[in-house]
Parts: C-alpha cells; structure tokens; sequence
C-alpha cells in the first residue's frame, strides 16, 4: 500500500493507548487531524468506524478504520515506516523480541494502570500500584537486554516498545499524587528512569505526554462524578 492519504484520529486526551499512536504520528512526520470524542457521548462516526469495541483510539486512514492501539502503531509502520521512523529491527528473533515486551508492557502495566485507575478501593488501587512497580523491575531487565547499551529499547531509537511503554508515563506521576507510590523510581529502576527522561524530551511527546497532574485529577473528578 503506498504511503500517503489523510489521516484523522479519534481519541480521548488522557488514554495512554492514544497517547501511543500520537506519538508514533509524530515520529513518522505525519500531518493528521486530531479529533477529542467525549466517551460518554460517543459519536456516530466512533461507534460506526469501531463497532466491535466502540472505544478510542481509532485511525482513519482515507476514511478506512484502523482500530487498537497496537495494531494501529504497527500499520503506521508498515505504511509509513519505511520512509519515517521504522519501529522494528531488521533481524526477525528481535522484532519477535519486540512483540514479546509490547504485549507485556499491555498486559502487566496496563492491568496494574486498570486497577490504580478504576478500583474503588484504596487498598485495590495500592495492589495495582505494586504490581506495576514489579512490572517496571521486569521492563529494567528488558531494557538492558534489548537497548545493548543504547538509549532505548529499539537501540539507538524509539521502537515498539518505547512507543507503547512511553504512553503509560505521565500516568505515573498522577498515581503518585493519587496514591502516594511512586511506581517509576530512580532508586529501582535507574536505566528505566533515565530512559523516561530521554522519551520525554523527544520532539515527537512534546504536547502529548501528560504533563499537568492536576489538570488530569480535575478531568478524573468530572469524569467519575
């Protein structure tokens, strides 16, 4: 398929899932229209482009939807890639090694994100807390491994993993003021924090990245009120 088309994203500002294919828009150089949907009144155009899941974010490639963040992310690859920023390495046992740490980073940090988020019990949201922090234990290893001494998991630049991981980092400082656990810490994890100093300051987050807590605490209370 050739490169090219207009691009229009459905999505929600905060979800870390949209934050994700920003980013990876950004790192290719492509010009899309944004689009904020309110997801407690979602609108004809999300319910009919993603009728399966009816959730953000959806892509709209020349007005054919593209749905899930991470398959999302690996269509803008696979069509703009080539001639942008390629996310995979060339040798196939490390883009599966890839694969392998972007499907963790959804199941053990998106869960443990799921519960600091959505519990209603204090002591559910501190769980969820601890099991992100051993989730971040995992992902230091990861890192060590996967950067060979680079600055990201993708070697000397952003690949998959950063991309999906990177989308998760300005929740951290909210749950800390929520919750009171640092869950991304220098002391822990050094390489991983670091690293999140080095994804921050990318020219593709600027803008993207959650950066005022209580400007996100403020959309949360309306949001569950």
């Amino acid at each position: 398929m050739a490169a090219g088309g207009e691009l229009k994203l459905l999505g929600l500002w905060t979800s870390p899932f949209v934050i994700r294919v920003r980013l990876m828009l950004n790192l290719n150089g492509l010009s899309y229209e944004y689009v904020e949907e309110d997801v407690k009144n979602k609108s004809e155009l999300l319910l009919g482009s993603n009728p399966v899941h009816k959730k953000v974010p959806v892509l709209l490639h020349d007005g054919k939807p593209i749905c899930e963040s991470q398959v999302i992310v690996q269509y803008i690859d696979e069509v703009f890639g080539a001639a942008g920023h390629p996310i995979f390495p060339a040798d196939p046992y490390e883009r599966a090694t890839a694969r392998f740490w972007a499907a963790y980073v959804d199941d053990k940090v998106g869960s443990a994100w799921r519960a600091m988020l959505f519990a209603q019990d204090i002591e559910e949201k501190v769980e969820g807390a601890k099991h992100a922090i051993a989730a971040m234990e995992t992902l230091e290893g990861a890192l060590r491994d996967c950067s060979k001494g680079n600055d990201y998991f993708g070697g000397d630049m952003a690949g998959l993993v950063d991309i999906v991981l990177g989308g998760y980092l300005g929740w951290f400082n909210v749950f800390e003021k929520m919750i009171g656990i640092r869950v991304l810490d220098a002391e822990r994890t050094p390489l991983l924090a670091a690293w999140a100093d080095r994804f921050r300051a990318l020219d593709a987050a600027r803008g993207i990245l959650l950066e005022d807590v209580d400007q996100v605490l403020d959309f949360l209370k309306a949001f569950f009120a």
